[in-house]
């Protein structure tokens, strides 16, 4: 399994194109798909560091979303998605998602969103598992 990176330049990378679905009255991509996006690397981040059993064991809620936005994307734009997280604290962890239109060198958005993570079986937080923190390099 790989570590999660910590900073934009080693981060989870995934792309896309903008779909018609993605936009908006405007002709650009909607704020809500921007939101989309961060939950969806947030879980693509998640399945492919960590086994089967370690994501059962436990899931993420999140607490709080911040998003900024720089620039628009528009239908066809071909897109890239960072993903990292900063170190936990405490039961919050964290995690930054980059949007840029691909090639770019300033992104479209930035999404900061602070999650939590819980036991399956309590529904209630804990602190992130030393065997979890480990994948994620922390």
């Amino acid at each position: 399994m790989a570590a999660l990176a910590t900073t934009f330049e080693t981060a989870f990378l995934h792309t896309l194109t903008v779909a018609e679905d993605d936009i908006d009255f405007m002709g650009h991509v909607n704020n809500l798909v921007y939101l989309r996006w961060a939950a969806e690397m947030a879980e693509r981040h998640w399945q492919a560091v960590t086994p089967a059993e370690m994501q059962a064991a436990g899931l993420w809620i999140v607490l709080r979303h911040e998003i900024d936005y720089h620039r628009e994307l528009k239908l066809g734009d071909a897109v890239e998605l960072r993903t990292w997280i900063d170190p936990v604290k405490g039961v919050r962890c964290p995690r930054h998602v980059d949007i840029r239109q691909a090639g770019a060198d300033k992104p479209s958005a930035r999404v900061l969103t602070l999650w939590t993570y819980m036991d399956t079986g309590t529904r209630r937080p804990k602190r992130l598992p030393a065997d979890v923190r480990a994948l994620f390099g922390m």
